[in-house]
């Protein structure tokens, strides 16, 4: 194992602190979710290279223009969700905090799966934020990926074609980036695996995430409302009852899980394939 390269290290905290103020102004990001970006950013650029960077900010930018667009239509399923469109540090770390873990673990021991693991957990974000942003847009109600009930828009656990084909896209992107990265490198020969195998990885943890979403995710109700949301404590300033799965786990852990869930099929199809 060599030292850290310290002018790395601090090109990946400038690069971070950068876009992490720009999302601020835009406001994608809150003030916490800089820190997080700064901490993700940093170890990413940092300790995995531009190639590992490249995948971030592909997934942050593109997410953060979905969040924008046709907001006004998304604004009435605001109190559904546990948290708005600025990111704080807790969807920071959910959203890029695996792939910081797998940039640690390729400069701690480098091997190309780590790599392919990245791919998998970053295009599980990014698929599963498009999904969100644009099938809430869909014309026709969701249903309930585990029984096919349809179920209110905003739902979780709920998908529709648009959110699925959204989905697909989103995991594609990232997939193709990596990829292309590789081939930029010479690495032509892992080039395909990563499309393949990150593309395949984002869908599965997508998935994941609508199933973990509709069946042990914290969902609570408000008795006052008579809304169902994702909040301990409603828009409407009330204490809401938890109305079905654990308690502990809230949406970002579940966004956590399902980039683990991404990055393990991508690493096992990175073996299989390679």
């Amino acid at each position: 194992m060599t030292s850290p390269n310290l002018l790395e290290l601090a090109g990946g905290l400038l690069l971070s602190l950068l876009i992490g103020l720009a999302g601020y102004r835009r406001g994608a990001l809150s003030e916490s979710g800089v820190v997080g970006a700064l901490i993700t950013g940093t170890l990413i650029f940092g300790l995995g290279g531009w190639e590992w960077g490249l995948l971030l900010i592909a997934f942050f930018v593109s997410s953060s223009l979905l969040s924008f667009y046709r907001s006004a239509d998304k604004e009435a399923l605001a109190e559904k969700f546990a948290k708005g469109h600025r990111r704080d540090l807790g969807q920071a770390l959910a959203n890029g905090g695996l792939a910081a873990l797998l940039a640690v673990c390729s400069f701690l021991r480098p091997h190309p799966i780590w790599f392919i693991a990245c791919v998998g957990a970053l295009a599980t974000v990014n698929a599963d934020t498009w999904a969100t942003e644009l099938g809430v847009l869909s014309r026709s109600l969701p249903r309930l990926i585990t029984t096919g009930r349809q179920v209110e828009v905003g739902t979780s656990g709920g998908i529709t074609w648009a959110g699925n084909g959204a989905a697909l896209g989103g995991a594609l992107l990232i997939g193709m980036l990596g990829g292309a990265s590789l081939l930029v490198l010479g690495e032509g020969h892992h080039a395909a695996i990563a499309l393949v195998a990150g593309t395949a990885g984002g869908i599965a943890g997508a998935l994941t995430d609508s199933l973990l979403g509709a069946t042990v995710q914290a969902i609570y109700w408000c008795d006052v409302c008579h809304k169902e949301t994702e909040r301990p404590r409603h828009r409407c300033g009330r204490q809401t009852r938890l109305y079905r799965g654990w308690r502990w786990l809230n949406n970002d852990l579940v966004n956590f899980l399902a980039s683990v869930a991404g990055a393990l099929v991508a690493t096992t199809l990175g073996w299989v394939l390679g």
